[in-house]
């Protein structure tokens, strides 16, 4: 490569290192991407692909990932990015539950979302369930194949939007307008360190100081079951995961009933989604264990656990399992970490597990204050 120096260099090319060169490109920048793999490797790859609005942490969470939404929305046909599904099914089991449900359905985050009964969800979603209450279904989440997602936008910012990739690159050192890499030292206005949960590389104490460590989740692949999911499904567990219910004074209830019922769930951190990919086969997880350097191995006990929820929830023996997966990422207090080391360097990490959710909006906030230029505005 000629031209070593870019406007923006960013380093990472998972889906919040991605996020990020959208944002730049989109204002004219000269961008590079410099990441240490061949592929996509981390957490972007190894989750659901499900763009999760609602439930979302209320406020400026819950704001940037309806513009995360938004975006995966305007980009995914000139990318070449399939949305396999669209909505959620969050379906209760307990009463508790369809009270966390309409509480929540009173909020401003209720918008686009609505109750419907048993009978409804029998009908439309599982028709096989048994002792449910009903289910709150949201319109506006959507779900993309995230092992194929990220690798087409990645190729799609750098053939349509110019954005340049170095792949297998080292980053040694970086300091104030430079980088040094495997593949020379590059040049660049301003840098950001978008390395996920690779948190002792760069900036090993910023991670350190705001207390982040990693989390471990399993991930399963189930073979079709012979029917198809129109939108994505949860359960009971998720609402004392997910912030924007689980903040509801409602959700207390929930838990304490949960915490009689399905305390080894709660204790692995178990709680359950489905989505559905083209092959009809089925993405279900997930699972939630803590340290600073998580094991790889998965727990047959957990896999149990979360088959148990689906079998609950959708009242038949789960399909034979197809594949299993470990994924990890970075977490900590809050949404996000965002940082300035070094003047013109900014550290960025999402440290709630919500980068395909989240990011895009995050980005956008970012490199705004980067540029001086207002959230969403073009060149």
């Amino acid at each position: 490569m000629n031209d070593m120096s870019f406007d923006i260099a960013v380093i990472g090319a998972g889906i919040v290192g991605l996020a990020h060169a959208l944002a730049a490109a989109r204002h004219g920048k000269r961008v590079v991407v410099i990441d240490r793999d061949a592929q996509a490797n981390g957490a972007s790859v190894r989750n659901f692909g499900f763009v999760t609005v609602t439930g979302q942490e209320a406020g400026q969470v819950w704001r940037r990932a309806r513009r995360s939404r938004d975006i995966w929305a305007e980009i995914a046909g000139p990318a070449g990015i399939v949305i396999e599904q669209r909505g959620l099914v969050l379906v209760a089991r307990r009463p508790e539950a369809r009270a966390v449900a309409e509480a929540f359905l009173a909020t401003d985050m209720g918008e686009g979302c609505r109750w419907i009964d048993a009978g409804a969800v029998r009908r439309d979603f599982a028709p096989q369930a048994t002792a449910i209450e009903g289910a709150l279904v949201s319109d506006i989440d959507l779900r993309v194949e995230s092992r194929t997602a990220i690798p087409a936008l990645a190729r799609w910012l750098a053939e349509a939007m110019g954005v340049t990739f170095l792949r297998q690159t080292a980053v040694y050192g970086v300091e104030t307008g430079l980088l040094a890499t495997s593949a020379g030292t590059i040049r660049a206005d301003a840098i950001l360190v978008c390395t996920g949960d690779d948190l002792t590389g760069l900036f090993p104490r910023a991670h350190a100081d705001a207390g982040v460590t990693r989390c471990k989740l399993q991930m399963l692949r189930l073979a079709n079951p012979g029917y198809r999911l129109p939108a994505a499904v949860m359960s009971d567990l998720g609402m004392v995961r997910y912030l924007g219910y689980s903040a509801l004074p409602e959700a207390a209830a929930l838990r304490v009933r949960l915490e009689a019922e399905q305390a080894a769930h709660l204790a692995h951190g178990v709680h359950l989604i489905v989505t559905q990919s083209a092959d009809g086969s089925l993405v279900v997880g997930d699972s939630h264990h803590y340290a600073a350097t998580p094991d790889p191995f998965s727990l047959e006990e957990v896999d149990r656990l979360i088959l148990d929820e689906f079998g609950q929830v959708f009242g038949h023996t789960p399909p034979a399992v197809i594949e299993r997966w470990t994924g990890t990422y970075a977490s900590g207090p809050g949404h996000s970490l965002i940082a300035e080391p070094l003047r013109g360097v900014t550290l960025v990490t999402v440290t709630s597990g919500t980068g395909a959710s989240t990011g895009f909006g995050l980005a956008e906030e970012v490199m705004g204050r980067i540029l001086g230029i207002a959230m969403g505005e073009e060149a």
